[in-house]
């Protein structure tokens, strides 16, 4: 299944049905009257957050929903069916935008999370409601109002707990194949990963969602390379991996040039806790490991993890030091729900 993070949608809801124009005539029944039924009011258009979705592949294929037009009102009173609704179905962190593609409408964070994006028109007014003292068979009925339309956005944000980030070929992608059972394109070039990327960690009897972007380069925020736009999909995350490559000849300056993309592009990333890791340690000797570890800790202000993919060095303290940053961060929301749900006296 190919990844599709952001589409553009035209959407209608449905007009409302019109009343109807009918008089009782029955035998033996001298005065019959009006009694023409209401039309049925439009169906809605609804968005909704499944399970089961991690890309809006789908709107590639289709990017135009109408709801139906409710059901004219008949005869001896009888409404209008309402016309049936229309729901797109669309993962755990899509958020919803108007057509500038900036004003948010909603935000759909949790599976099960419904909203109403248009609402169907009402019915029309059957002729028994305009009958008067002096208009005893009125022949007149209103028609259904018309439905709303309206064009929107898309834009999936993933939900992960922790964010792998770095150069290219920093080693994000095989160190999310060798702790997760996800399955990234792996080669000895730029740019391998041209989508993000999921996988579930597990260390110590606990799991955690990982996600792999592609990778930054100086000018990111300015659309140098593949650009910025998937940083999006760290920005709920609770933690960052920061890999940087023993293969750098200055691995000083390829964190200070990652970690200024991420101060360029906001949103909370610069400010999120972060883990550094000296990553592809095996293809090193020894002494030039050390040399490149002190580098980095001359810059970040802390010793680095020194991690191998290929060997499994250092991966389940790296693993370990994560859970711990988002278990921490877990507590006070599960704290805040158990007291919101915990059983008061009454007084």
């Amino acid at each position: 299944m190919k990844f599709l993070d952001q589409a553009k949608v035209y959407i209608r809801s449905g007009d409302g049905g019109a009343g109807s124009v009918s008089f009782r005539r029955e035998k033996f029944i001298e005065f019959g009257g009006p009694d023409g039924g209401d039309g049925g009011r439009g169906g809605d258009v609804w968005v909704e957050a499944v399970d089961g979705l991690n890309t809006l592949i789908d709107y590639r294929y289709q990017q135009h929903f109408k709801a139906k037009t409710g059901t004219h009102g008949m005869g001896r009173n009888r409404t209008g069916a309402k016309g049936a609704d229309v729901a797109l179905k669309v993962p755990a962190g899509t958020q919803i935008f108007e057509e500038d593609n900036e004003t948010q409408i909603v935000d759909l964070t949790a599976v099960g999370q419904r909203y109403r994006l248009a609402a169907g028109g009402n019915g029309g007014f059957g002729n028994q409601h305009f009958k008067t003292s002096t208009n005893q068979a009125p022949r007149r009925a209103n028609p259904g109002l018309p439905g709303e339309e309206r064009t929107i956005w898309l834009r999936l944000k993933l939900i992960a707990d922790a964010g792998l980030v770095g150069l290219p070929n920093a080693g994000k992608s095989t160190f999310l194949a060798a702790v997760t059972a996800a399955k990234p394109k792996i080669a000895d070039y730029p740019f391998t990963t041209l989508h993000p990327n999921l996988g579930v960690a597990r260390v110590d009897a606990r799991e955690f969602v990982l996600a792999d972007i592609p990778g930054l380069i100086e000018g990111a925020h300015e659309g140098v390379g593949i650009g910025d736009r998937f940083l999006g999909h760290v920005e709920r995350t609770r933690v960052l991996l920061h890999l940087v490559s023993a293969r750098e000849d200055d691995p000083a300056a390829a964190y200070r040039t990652v970690r200024g993309e991420l101060e360029a592009y906001a949103h909370g990333l610069a400010g999120k806790p972060e883990i550094v890791a000296l990553s592809q340690a095996d293809t090193v000797d020894a002494s030039e490991r050390k040399e490149k570890a002190a580098a980095l800790k001359k810059a970040v202000g802390r010793a680095p993890l020194v991690l191998s993919a290929a060997t499994h060095e250092g991966l389940e303290q790296a693993l370990r030091d994560l859970m711990n940053v988002i278990a921490e961060a877990r507590e006070p929301m599960a704290d805040a729900r158990t007291s919101e749900t915990r059983w008061q006296p009454n007084e």
